[in-house]
């Protein structure tokens, strides 16, 4: 600061009182000189001046002002706010005006100072200011984020009630567990791959059937002889009434067995009888009698589950369980390839699903099974060529439950009780029927005379259709059917007669009579 800033004073006394009440008002240090150059000094350092001192701050005037505008303001610049640049002297003035900046009685040292702590306690109020906003913000987002969040989970676990998690209780005091619901990715529900729980709560419900046959062989010399031979298949337990244990299986399993043996997951054997069959659509049901199954064994055993195949998609998981090659009860996994397939299987066309899950010999009559452990569909033949790999197929269950339950339902009659109608059939299959463009079903080739067929209407040329509300397709379907009503029981026979070229349809209320001692096929 220049020297101009500093008068010399006659009145040492005076000057002693001004620097004494400065020391008690700026600092309680001392940095002077009693000389002009070090009273400048004392002032600009911070100091004060020593009683001995001859010299006293005086107030600049106007002109002084602005002649030390630049070294005045640069001190000011540097000491008050440490940075010099882009400040201009109106700056410098208008501190002094706003501030309270008074050179007369204090140094610039002091108020530099003085405004280093105002600017500190404004970054630190600001910073705490800051930071209490920044806290309210996210209070208030968390608390409407969470709101929102708990809404849209009601609205959803309402519109999809098997969504939402599942709670049960446990101790003494009914408290509940949250269990966690079933991961979704991209809004499905992930594939599951383990299938240990759904193989063993249904493995209870399928059995093990072996069956004996008796053969006839001719030699070289044109003499015959019986020969037994075995085979094996699976079987679905499927009901159970007062009197029996029903099983379901294909129909190629057990004709022409006997006797039929079926074995329990516990390993325990009974023996069985044939309830009722359908040889077109390959499905037999066999029964056995409870007395003849041990306690302990029923405790085990369980009824399947029969599903909806019609839901099926083409990709979801399955599950093959059957006795493969007599070895026992055994587990393959794949998909479902493909639905509705038209598969021709001895000369009759068989709609059924198709799996890459491997049905081998002995499968027959088993499961397949979706992921929720219930049956789908009744194993039933694959394709065996070195040109195919993983082709097995299987009688949808929705098609076979009306089946199983009309099987199921039947009476077990012997010969003299079994109902006949009386007239001699011939198929008509489908290559016929494109031939000669007639109805599928059975033509009549001749009635027997006194038989109940004829007494009720039905002539030779028709082409049965119908029996009561079972389409039939072959003769070997008719007689089963037909075999399965006690003699005497009316039925309801739906034939299609030609009239001038063009079938019409007809129905004939019979009454079955008993087997008429012919060598007709009834």
């Amino acid at each position: 600061m220049s020297d101009e800033f500093f008068e010399k004073d006659t009145n040492q006394d005076e000057a002693a009182d001004i620097n004494s009440r400065e020391a008690e008002e700026v600092t309680e240090t001392t940095a002077g000189g009693n000389t002009e150059e070090q009273a400048g000094e004392g002032i600009t350092g911070g100091g004060i001046i020593p009683e001995s001192s001859v010299y006293r701050y005086k107030k600049p005037s106007q002109e002084e002002e602005k002649k030390e505008a630049g070294s005045s303001y640069s001190f000011w610049a540097e000491q008050v706010t440490g940075t010099g640049a882009g400040q201009t002297y109106e700056n410098y003035q208008e501190y002094k005006e706003n501030k309270g900046f008074d050179t007369s009685n204090t140094t610039y040292n002091q108020k530099a100072e003085e405004s280093k702590q105002d600017e500190k306690g404004r970054k630190k109020d600001g910073f705490f200011h800051k930071a209490g906003k920044l806290v309210a913000v996210a209070l208030v987002f968390g608390l409407v984020a969470g709101l929102a969040f708990t809404g849209f989970n009601e609205a959803y676990y309402k519109l999809n009630p098997k969504a939402a998690p599942v709670r049960f209780s446990i101790g003494d005091n009914g408290s509940y567990k949250l269990l966690s619901s079933t991961a979704v990715t991209d809004g499905k529900i992930a594939q599951k791959t383990d299938v240990t729980d759904v193989i063993e709560k249904t493995m209870p419900s399928i059995v093990q059937i072996t069956t004996t046959y008796n053969q006839v062989y001719n030699d070289w010399f044109g003499e015959q002889y019986n020969q037994e031979s075995e085979g094996g298949g699976s079987g679905i337990i499927v009901g159970k009434n007062e009197k029996e244990l029903l099983i379901a299986t294909n129909n190629h399993v057990v004709e022409g067995a006997d006797p039929i043996k079926v074995k329990f997951i516990d390993g325990t054997e009974a023996e069985a009888i044939i309830k009722g069959t359908d040889s077109v659509a390959d499905i037999a049901v066999i029964s056995i009698d409870l007395t003849k199954i041990k306690s302990a064994t029923m405790d085990k055993i369980a009824i399947a589950k029969l599903g909806d195949s019609n839901s099926v998609k083409v990709g979801e998981m399955a599950v093959a369980i059957g006795n493969a090659l007599g070895y026992g009860q055994s587990t393959t996994v794949g998909y479902i390839s493909a639905k509705d397939r038209e598969v021709k299987v001895d000369d009759k066309k068989m709609v059924l699903l198709q799996t890459d899950a491997a049905i081998n010999p002995g499968n027959s009559g088993g499961a397949l099974l979706n992921l929720n452990g219930e049956v789908i569909g009744i194993n039933t033949v694959k394709y065996s060529s070195s040109e195919v790999e993983g082709m097995g197929f299987a009688i949808p269950i929705s098609k076979a439950t009306p089946i199983i339950d009309e099987l199921m339902s039947r009476e077990i009659l012997t010969e003299k009780e079994k109902g006949y109608l009386g007239v001699y059939p011939e198929d008509v299959t489908e290559d016929v029927a494109t031939m000669y463009n007639w109805p599928v079903g059975v033509f009549v080739k001749k009635v027997i005379s006194g038989g109940s067929a004829e007494k009720a209407g039905i002539v030779a040329g028709d082409i049965i259709t119908k029996v009561n509300d079972t389409e039939i397709t072959a003769s070997t379907q008719l007689k089963e059917k037909v075999n399965s009503y006690r003699a005497g029981t009316k039925i309801t026979v739906t034939v299609k007669r030609n009239v001038d070229g063009k079938f019409s349809e007809k129905t004939f209320d019979v009454t079955l009579t008993a087997d008429p001692q012919t060598d007709s096929n009834k």
